[in-house]
């Protein structure tokens, strides 16, 4: 009973209840993609693409009764094993790279510079750090020890991806933010100077050191209150480099809008696809694992890294289902998969990760420990 209110704190804190929303399929839109050429901005409020997708709170009732009384099975793991991230290593090395750092927190390594994507370093994703969904595992390296900070990429203001603390923490080091639309107020908000927040609509792009960013559609929903839904934009992310090709889903259900993004940007040599917090009464915004799978085959992505998950509790499913259902349906449709540990290194010139740690948690710990010690005991001699 106490993880479900807990989980139930942590929907209201991302403002889950606040957007629920209910689509009714309609091929006409979903064959027709001119609804995907913008963001859609009505009445001080943005809209998804798809103009069937309704807000409302129909379900909030059967929502709630899920949270309160729903038997959990496994809402949080007991260990989850860690890579440290040095930071001195992480400043030689040159070669592009990807470090998951939990949930759908992101360090990139591109064009020898370091980047973050939806960066949340706080105990708890939530308003208050006395309550809401707590972290699994630390932040696998030490913020202090960043190096300067390239650019700060934002998907859209939920706590689960925007943090102020994290941001304020961050500030005096990063030379830029990248943003959707709106989500510029909170930073500028929480002391980022404007000359360094830069907030894309839907298709817009930017070039920072040799790195491209466009920010693409996503279908999701917005705010951090009661009272300021749907106020600013959400977005997904195409990261290039003269090499790589990256794609960051930040939130969203499945929709056409993948195809249309893996037809104008693909093919990914890596894609970092939401694959969590689902639950069949949200789908349309938060997507399936199935359907995280199919949206990564509709992007043209050659190798998929599931994210989303791992961190928080903020759903109703075992926090290992979403790898074991992803890994499943990856293999049935021969897509490659990468599941790196949290703070593992995943090469884009060979990216091969794909331990089941999860499996067994708790072997992995100590394979990691036993290693840590080895390099430990190199350095020393």
């Amino acid at each position: 009973m106490a993880s479900s209110r807990a989980s139930l704190f942590g929907l209201l804190m991302i403002g889950g209840l606040m957007g629920m929303s209910n689509l009714i399929a309609n091929e006409s839109v979903m064959g027709d993609t001119t609804h995907l050429e913008s963001s859609h901005f009505e009445e001080g409020k943005y809209i998804n693409a798809n103009p069937e997708i309704k807000q409302d709170m129909s379900n909030l009732g059967s929502i709630l009764k899920r949270y309160l009384f729903e038997k959990r099975v496994d809402p949080t793991p007991e260990n989850v094993p860690l890579e440290h991230i040095d930071a001195n290593n992480l400043q030689l090395d040159d070669k592009n790279a990807v470090y998951r750092l939990g949930h759908s927190s992101i360090l990139l390594k591109l064009e020898g510079k370091v980047w973050l994507a939806d960066p949340v370093f706080s105990e708890r994703a939530s308003f208050v750090q006395w309550a809401g969904p707590k972290r699994f595992h630390p932040v696998p390296l030490d913020v202090e020890q960043l190096p300067e900070i390239e650019g700060v990429i934002i998907s859209h203001d939920h706590y689960d991806h925007l943090d102020e603390g994290t941001i304020k923490q961050l500030n005096s080091r990063v030379k830029n933010f990248f943003v959707p639309k709106g989500v510029d107020a909170h930073l500028k908000s929480w002391g980022v100077s404007e000359d360094r927040v830069h907030a894309l609509d839907w298709w817009e792009s930017v070039e920072v050191g040799g790195v491209s960013l466009t920010a693409t559609p996503a279908q999701h929903f917005s705010g951090r209150g009661l009272f300021d839904g749907n106020e600013t934009l959400w977005a997904s992310w195409v990261i290039k480099t003269k090499e790589h090709s990256l794609f960051f889903s930040g939130d969203s259900g499945y929709f056409d809008g993948f195809k249309l993004i893996g037809e104008r940007f693909g093919p990914f040599d890596i894609t970092l696809m939401e694959t969590g917090a689902y639950d069949r009464d949200w789908a349309d915004i938060h997507m399936l694992p199935e359907e995280s799978v199919q949206a990564h085959i509709d992007l043209k992505g050659k190798v998929m890294v599931p994210i989303h998950n791992g961190t928080f509790d903020l759903a109703l499913h075992p926090w290992y289902e979403p790898f074991n259902r992803v890994s499943e349906e990856a293999k049935k449709r021969s897509v490659t998969l990468a599941t790196p540990v949290i703070g593992e290194k995943v090469s884009l010139d060979h990216i091969e990760s794909n331990s089941s740690w999860w499996l067994n948690a708790r072997q992995f710990i100590d394979k990691l420990d036993d290693v840590h010690a080895a390099n430990l005991s190199s350095v020393a001699d």
